[in-house]
Parts: structure tokens; C-alpha cells; sequence
């Protein structure tokens, strides 16, 4: 390695320096580089054989990776696919004294991120570096602004008066100290992402990461790419490789919200990666491995999809190891008001006023509504009271025609739109139907419809 004029200080991250991995079977390369790598405040460990480089990962993880081309009578682009299955967010930069384009294309194609023909110099390495440390910034500031906006949505408060609550809150805190696959089962807006989040927090992987992953909302294709990552070029728009969240969710948990949307095609490669932990991007032959413990979400009757031959009866089992139900807001009548009151404070603090308080009729009209669209409505609707009604006593009149009925606000034969005259059918026929399937037998359409419309009427 070319010398340095003058010594670098390169600051990967404010709270803990960059870890590299050295790989290099030439002594005097390995001390160069480390102490060049040093002076830039990284933490490295240097090693010269292949067992030395993977024992190295299986102790601890690193940022990045310096591999050589050539390990004594071992090539380098052998080693590769094994160093991102031990750590699949392991950047690695390929090092050679016999550059050739062939071998740079190859080590791309294993999923090397770069290819760097010795000499090389101070300002490459810590070019490599200071790309590394930047996209580690980047991921620590999404997380701080995903805890940010965490903090500007309520969560559900977990306590509860309600037996059956209680019971799934004692399930929850069991689960929570195991590493097996947890299904949450119960009707939208009960809150499954809140107590998924709530199951991670409370395990051992509290300090890893916590990945949501919305089903319905993404194709098939487009799905798999979400999950697993792709290749660049493996689909229309693939303009460069990336990984998808299961990597991402790698130490910590990784949540499928609404399971049984996912397509029999993914199910397959779904199941594969509940087995044994390994997967493919999309448009890649390369297997890669991640550590995660999965939780999944839905309100199908997965067992009546598995007879329609809807979802694979194995990924079933699978992800069933753990049952959990959660009781809709009309069964455990006892925590309404006690929600509503927090979400009354919630908003009202964040609107700079003093909390309102409801009135005896608002009570009572509150706890006649079945609550159809459980927490999540009844959030809206104090949403809703918290911005239309300024008085400190919250009354009836400051809900919705449908959580407080007055008039009828839409009839057939009336002047309203056709989406207006949809949007009340559609809401009514939710809150008279025990579940989302039901209601879209009802009206015609199927589930997944009917969840888009649920949530463009937020219903």
C-alpha cells in the first residue's frame, strides 16, 4: 500500500467505531492496512487464512471487510458467499494484486461491493471507509426518525380490565422468552403490530432491530423483493442490487403483518426461510442465512384457506408454533373509555391544549358502539373530537354519524356521490359482519378489496 502524507481521521460513527475484518495471507499487508484503518478510529481485527476469517465472525460482526484475492492455495471469491452467510450485512471489498476484469465481475456477481487492484492507496481505503460509516449513519438516523414518529402516534396502551386481554398479555410475556415463530391472530385495528413490537421488546432481541413488513400492500414480485432484496437488474426498475428486510431485521425480529395475502409462489420460499434461516435475493443463485426470530399477522381463517388450497398447509404449521388470539374492542367493553381518555390526552397534548373530558351521553354513546374497526376507530374517532369540538367537555355531537348515529347523513336517491353512497354501504356492512371475510362475501368483492377500500374509507 502506497504511503501516506499525512495521518487521516476519519470518524465512522459518533457512538462506536467501524469494525473491519482484514483478510490477507501476507503479514506485512495485513499490519499495513490495520494500521492504517486504526488511524482512521476503526476497530480492526486482521487474520490470514479462510478458518481464521469465518472464526472471526462467528465471535463477533463487522461493518466491513478488506479480502484478498488470493489466500494462499484458496481463492477469495470461494470464501466470499460464506463470509455473507455469517454476516449478511458485512460490506466486502475485494483486494488483488492480479487485477482482471473477469475476476471484478465475478466477485460483484458473489456480492463483493467493491473490487480494489493493489497498490493501493491511504485515500482509497478510506474512501471505502467513509462509504461504509456513512450508510451505517444513514440506517442509525431512520431508526431515530422511525422512534420519533413512533412518538408522534399513540401506541395502545397494554393495560387492560379485560380477562381476555389479560390472558393474551400472559401469552405475550411467555412467547416473548422463547425464539419460536408467534401467530397473531384477530380482526384489524385490535393492534397486532403493537403487541408484535410489544413481544420484541420484551425478548432477548430487545436491542436489535424490529421489521414490519406489510403484506397486502406490494405484488408478488414486488414482495420478494421486499422480503429477500434483489440483484440489479433482476426486474424492470432493478437499477442496483439491495437487500430486503429480512436482512435488515437480522439480530432482531421481523414481523409479517396480514400473512395470508402472500401468494403460493412466495409462501414456497417463505417456508424455505422458516426452516433453516436461508434465502435468495431475487436474481440471485447465491444462498445467504440471517438470524431472526419471525412474527406474522392475520385475520383470514388461514385453516379455511389451507382447504380453498390458498395457503400451503406446512407454512401453516410452521409459523403456528405460538397461537395467539386478540379479542376485538366490543368484547372487553371494560377498556373504551379508558382508551378513549388516552387518546383524548394524547391529541389534545399534541394540539397544545388541556385534555377534554366526555360527557355522560358521550360515555354512553361511546360504549353502545360495537367498534367495528376495534382500536383503530376508536383512535380516529377521538382523533376526529379532539380537532371539531373545542369545548373541555366532549359531547356526542363530536363523534361520527356512525360511532353516535343522529340523522341519516347519506340515502340512496339523495344528492351524493357515488363514492359517498359506496363509502356508507361498505362501512355498514363491516359493522354488521363478525369479520372482514364475511363483509366481503356480503358485498361481492374479495378480502383483499375490500382492505384497500377499508383503509381509503378508513373504515
Amino acid at each position: 500500500m502506497a504511503a501516506a502524507s499525512t495521518r487521516m481521521n476519519v470518524e465512522p460513527s459518533a457512538s462506536a467505531p467501524l469494525r473491519v475484518l482484514v483478510i490477507d495471507d501476507v503479514q506485512n499487508i495485513r499490519a499495513t492496512l490495520a494500521v492504517c484503518l486504526e488511524g482512521m478510529g476503526c476497530s480492526v481485527s486482521a487474520v490470514g487464512t479462510p478458518a481464521e476469517a469465518l472464526a472471526a465472525l462467528q465471535r463477533d460482526t463487522y461493518d466491513l471487510a478488506f479480502l484478498d484475492l488470493r489466500l494462499g492455495n484458496t481463492s477469495g471469491l470461494d470464501l466470499l458467499p460464506a463470509l455473507l452467510t455469517e454476516c449478511p450485512q458485512l460490506t466486502v471489498v475485494v483486494i488483488t494484486a492480479y487485477a482482471a476484469f473477469d475476476t471484478a465481475v465475478e466477485a460483484i456477481r458473489r456480492g463483493a461491493a467493491d473490487y480494489l487492484p493493489k497498490p493501493f492507496t491511504p485515500d482509497q481505503i478510506r474512501l471505502r471507509v467513509e462509504q461504509v460509516a456513512q450508510r451505517r449513519a444513514l440506517a442509525r438516523r431512520v431508526s431515530e426518525l422511525e422512534d420519533e414518529l413512533r412518538g408522534s402516534v399513540p401506541e395502545i396502551d397494554l393495560e387492560t380490565a379485560s380477562p381476555q386481554m389479560r390472558a393474551v398479555l400472559d401469552t405475550l410475556a411467555l412467547a416473548a422468552r422463547s425464539e419460536a415463530a408467534v401467530l397473531l391472530r384477530g380482526e384489524s385495528g385490535t393492534g397486532k403490530t403493537i403487541l408484535a413490537r410489544a413481544l420484541h421488546l420484551r425478548s432477548a432481541r430487545a436491542d436489535g432491530p424490529f421489521v414490519v413488513v406489510n403484506c397486502p400492500t406490494l405484488t408478488e414480485e414486488l414482495l420478494a423483493s421486499e422480503l429477500f432484496g434483489h440483484a440489479r437488474g433482476s426486474f424492470t426498475g432493478a437499477v442496483r442490487e439491495r437487500a430486503g428486510r429480512v436482512e435488515s431485521a437480522h439480530g432482531g425480529t421481523l414481523f409479517l403483518d396480514e400473512i395470508g395475502e402472500i401468494a403460493p409462489g412466495l409462501q414456497a420460499k417463505l417456508l424455505r426461510f422458516l426452516q433453516d434461516r436461508s434465502f435468495e435475493r431475487v436474481g440471485e443463485n447465491q444462498s445467504r442465512r440471517a438470524n431472526v426470530r419471525v412474527v406474522v399477522a392475520t385475520n383470514r381463517d388461514l385453516e379455511e384457506e389451507v382447504r380453498a388450497g390458498r395457503f400451503r398447509e406446512d407454512l401453516l404449521y410452521r409459523v403456528n408454533v405460538v397461537e395467539i388470539r386478540i379479542p376485538p374492542l366490543r368484547e372487553r367493553p371494560e377498556d373504551v373509555l379508558r382508551l378513549a381518555r388516552g387518546f383524548l390526552a394524547f391529541f389534545a397534548h399534541a394540539a397544545g391544549r388541556p385534555a377534554p373530558t366526555l360527557s355522560a351521553a358521550a360515555e354512553n354513546a361511546l360504549l353502545g358502539h360495537s367498534w367495528p374497526g376495534n382500536v383503530r376507530e376508536l383512535r380516529n374517532a377521538m382523533e376526529r373530537a379532539t380537532i371539531l369540538w373545542p369545548a373541555p367537555l366532549i359531547e356526542p355531537q363530536a363523534f361520527s354519524e356512525r360511532v353516535a348515529p343522529q340523522a341519516s347523513a347519506v340515502r340512496i336517491g339523495g344528492p351524493f356521490t357515488l363514492e359517498e353512497i359506496e363509502r356508507e354501504h361498505v362501512q355498514r356492512v363491516i359493522a354488521t359482519q363478525p369479520t372482514l371475510d364475511e363483509a366481503a362475501r356480503v358485498l361481492g368483492i374479495e378480502p383483499s378489496t375490500l382492505w384497500r377500500k377499508r383503509k381509503r374509507y378508513d373504515a
